[in-house]
């Protein structure tokens, strides 16, 4: 898929990140992951992040995430594949490389590792990744990875393949600039934990879309929440807030980690052999199971 073509499909619709699958022994299981891949690409999210934040990329091998994007993209039917891709800049560049060679119609260039890092600096590692491959880049402003707009818009310039633009850091006067006078050469994409709390703000900020981790577990939800959302349907929106993401938000914050362990946990909840997460990360208490549990019930009274 040519970049373009990748650019929009991110901004036409509702965006997710499949959970990682792992065996019993934590070795990525293709089979089960691709159970559940096919299972999300018959709701219409308008592309998936293949071993992105969610699918738990910071715990991958290099040589894990080529195998995670082949199990998606022979899975994912229509829907393209965007992979996750980061660490230093050289690392970086193989896995894009790597990624690209395996089918993925884009890459998500999630923050570099460890350090801080000069605007120069960020440049010159996004610049590396786009020019080492044809496909269609998206950059994550998160963490340590903090973009100003003449960084972004200096790199706008340059590369034809820089394409997308997702924000996890919640700064959405600075958010505001950069879609402002950047105007339709990006996608813009909201990209903060369980978006849908803080989508309306993103979509008023110039964001066409966001990205949403429970539609993991709870697709239909997550579609009518985007569907009403953009119809401008603020009181469904307000009743799916309050009876499904606030509790759910209680529950991902009482552990830090929790925005990956309890989507995965939300997978295994709806039938999927997802596994365990690795470490760092640490599952859910059989307690707080039970608590998610009765979250998604609650969803499908």
């Amino acid at each position: 898929m040519d970049p373009q073509s990748v650019k929009s499909a991110l901004g036409s619709g509702l965006l997710s990140f499949p959970v990682t699958a792992f065996d019993k022994d934590g070795a990525f299981a293709p089979d089960p992951y691709k159970a559940h891949v096919e299972w999300l690409s018959g709701y219409p999210a308008s592309a998936l992040f293949a071993a992105g934040g969610t699918g738990e990329m910071f715990s991958l091998t290099p040589d894990e995430i080529p195998q995670v994007i082949r199990a998606a993209k022979e899975a994912s039917g229509d829907t393209p594949i965007i992979a996750g891709c980061g660490y230093g800049t050289e690392i970086a560049i193989g896995i894009a490389r790597e990624v690209e060679k395996a089918g993925a119609d884009g890459i998500l260039l999630l923050p570099h590792y460890l350090t801080e890092a000069p605007q120069e600096g960020l440049a010159a590692h996004v610049r590396a990744v786009c020019n080492s491959v044809g496909i269609g880049v998206t950059i994550y402003n998160r963490g340590v990875s903090q973009f100003e707009y003449e960084t972004v818009a200096g790199l706008c310039d340059e590369l034809p393949n820089l394409i997308g633009f997702k924000d996890g850091s919640g700064e959405v006067g600075r958010m505001r600039q950069i879609t402002a006078r950047i105007g339709d050469r990006l996608a813009y994409l909201g990209g903060l934990p369980t978006a849908e709390v803080f989508a309306e703000a993103y979509l008023a900020a110039g964001f066409s879309t966001y990205s949403s981790a429970v539609f993991n577990f709870v697709p239909r939800l997550a579609i009518e929440f985007y569907d009403r959302l953009q119809a401008g349907e603020r009181g469904r929106c307000e009743e799916i807030l309050n009876d499904f993401f606030y509790p759910f938000l209680k529950l991902r914050d009482r552990k830090a980690g929790y925005a990956v362990s309890a989507i995965k946990a939300g997978v295994r909840i709806q039938g999927f052999e997802a596994g365990a997460v690795r470490a760092p990360l640490t599952d859910l208490t059989d307690e707080e199971m039970e608590m998610l549990e009765d979250i998604i019930g609650a969803e499908k009274r």
